[in-house]
């Protein structure tokens, strides 16, 4: 298996040794990396963390935005793709995305129910389902629910092309089994 991940931030996060902790090599993946045309990484997967959208913590949206057809390419082409929360009540925030997603920004710890076959219900295996902080919830998308609180999508997924792209509200790191399943699929595309 090939397994290689791209962690979208403008600076390096502890979030990078989780992943490598999970056995996944990991680069970072700046914004002016990620909107410039010549940049070529190669990855099975790219990781987008909570507060992308929210200027007070970094100015990715615009990179996300410029580089959406190279985002979709990349995942039609068998690379995964996992986004979390947006940290900003702004509902057009996932525009960038190869699928309708409106987002409601609302922190507080929820209770969440997951379908049992979906790949977005192993993020949370390493928690107390009952209570996991979450960001917000997804009133409409056009994906499929794959974790929810009562009504509110908090984890949704979307199979485009070879590849899948999960959106989710948990703030919390996805567990180690979610990590290795989801970064290692196979192969590595190029972005």
């Amino acid at each position: 298996m090939s397994c290689r991940a791209g962690f979208v931030w403008e600076t390096p996060q502890h979030f990078v040794r989780y992943i490598e902790d999970c056995g996944i090599p990991c680069e970072l993946v700046t914004p002016y990396m990620l909107a410039a045309p010549f940049f070529r990484g190669s990855f099975s997967c790219l990781i987008i963390p909570t507060g992308f959208a929210n200027p007070a913590y970094c100015r990715l949206l615009p990179a996300l935005r410029a580089s959406s057809d190279r985002i979709q390419k990349f995942v039609e082409n068998g690379g995964n793709l996992l986004v979390f929360g947006a940290a900003i009540d702004r509902p057009d925030v996932y525009d960038w995305l190869p699928f309708p997603v409106t987002y409601r920004h609302e922190v507080f710890p929820r209770e969440i129910t997951c379908g049992a076959y979906e790949l977005g219900a192993a993020l949370i295996v390493d928690y107390d389902p009952t209570c996991i902080e979450c960001d917000g919830s997804f009133p409409s998308h056009g994906g499929t629910t794959a974790g929810s609180c009562g009504d509110s999508p908090v984890i949704i997924e979307k199979t485009v092309g070879k590849g899948n792209v999960i959106v989710t509200s948990v703030h919390e790191y996805p567990s180690r089994a979610f990590v290795k399943k989801f970064c290692c699929p196979g192969t590595q595309t190029l972005f």
